[in-house]
């Protein structure tokens, strides 16, 4: 009888927790609920079939964030080229996690990918965990304007062995607040396919 109520007590008590836990969330502004659905659309276009994305089989992508230098081995990690489309947009970019997953970095750019093609960075993030209990995650600040992201320049790609090589640039913050630091990154990349 002691134990029945004591798992009555339980239930009631972690139902009042939970219910005083929703009810102190923030209402989403109309800009976040925005951005949620674009998010939403963004994943379900990567849902779909795309025959434009390529996993490298060799090469490496290297960068650069402080004093500090990441690369990512192809032979070893998975690195990817992604082709996709939102609504009427392309987008390209390069997408990498390490085999540890310690360590993942993104970068797209709006436009389609071709062979000496320089385009604005559109979005980028870093993250990193060295151990279980800690994370660092840069990334593309929405307070950035627009043409003051960075660069990725295509020197080459999809030509014989080369499924993409070239460099880039960009701008990330540790969190997104107006006047956070950013921090540049740079870097190349010299992926290959076999053909």
């Amino acid at each position: 009888m002691h134990s029945k109520r004591l798992t009555n007590w339980c239930i009631c008590f972690i139902l009042l927790l939970s219910g005083m836990a929703m009810s102190c969330q923030k209402e989403a502004s109309d800009k976040e609920i925005e951005q949620q659905q674009a998010a939403m659309k963004a994943d379900s276009a990567i849902a779909k079939s795309s025959p434009g994305n390529y996993l490298a089989v060799g090469g490496t992508l290297t960068f650069k964030i402080q004093d500090s230098t990441y690369t990512f081995d192809a032979l070893q990690d998975s690195v990817a080229f992604v082709n996709m489309s939102v609504d009427d947009d392309q987008y390209f970019g390069i997408t990498a996690i390490n085999k540890a997953h310690t360590m993942s970095f993104g970068l797209s750019s709006k436009g389609m990918a071709g062979t000496n093609v320089s385009r604005a960075i559109e979005g980028s993030q870093l993250i990193l965990r060295p151990d279980a209990m800690h994370n660092q995650q840069y990334s593309l600040t929405r307070f950035t304007e627009p043409g003051d992201a960075g660069n990725i320049k295509l020197l080459e790609y999809r030509q014989d062995t080369v499924l993409a090589k070239g460099s880039f640039f960009t701008f990330l913050a540790k969190d997104d607040k107006e006047g956070s630091p950013l921090y540049r990154v740079e870097g190349n990349f010299n992926l290959k396919i076999k053909k």
